[in-house]
């Protein structure tokens, strides 16, 4: 018994408690990859509440930063790999975890996303980049065609699909 309890000193644990009330114990010196949990932390927190971020969000977040926090030298093209399969995921998803990296302060998770978010919506049109972003023109057609003819050049190559207005 005394060995488990010398472990416990070694390996100080915390729980993280998703916005849906659910509970996970996870190894503080993995945790502190976020700067909000770094924060509560120093304030001897040691069970962290955090309201922004739902259960099934909080389980991805987890798997990156424990996969994070064994990278070496050894090890970087099974991380690269691990990230690029993390990202494969649905726009919405991207979004939820890109909210919950804000919150939770985990910058190179930030960059992973946000430049994954890039990547798939690079050479997409305006249009489709509406729709994935869920954003409403504020032109009528005819205004749209006028910027449209103004500004040719910039949307060479993009075909106005008027079903996603």
């Amino acid at each position: 018994m005394a060995a488990s309890s010398s472990e416990t000193d070694q390996k100080k644990m915390l729980i993280l408690k998703s916005s849906d009330g659910d509970e996970f114990e996870i190894e503080q010196s993995v945790a502190v990859q976020s700067g909000t949990i770094k924060n509560m932390v120093e304030d001897d927190f040691s069970l962290i509440p955090l309201p922004n971020v739902d259960t099934q969000t909080l389980i991805k977040i987890i798997d990156y930063i424990k996969k994070h926090a064994e990278k070496t030298d050894s090890n970087e093209e099974e991380i690269k790999e691990f990230d690029k399969e993390f990202v494969k995921t649905s726009y919405q998803n991207l979004f939820q975890l890109v909210f919950a990296a804000n919150y939770l302060h985990i910058s190179d998770l930030i960059d992973l996303l946000c430049q994954s978010i890039a990547d798939r919506v690079k050479d997409k049109s305006v249009t489709a980049i509406r729709k994935i972003f869920n954003i409403t023109s504020d032109y009528t057609p005819e205004e749209e065609a006028k910027v449209r003819a103004e500004h040719e050049w910039a949307h060479e190559g993009q075909e106005i699909d008027e079903s996603l207005n």
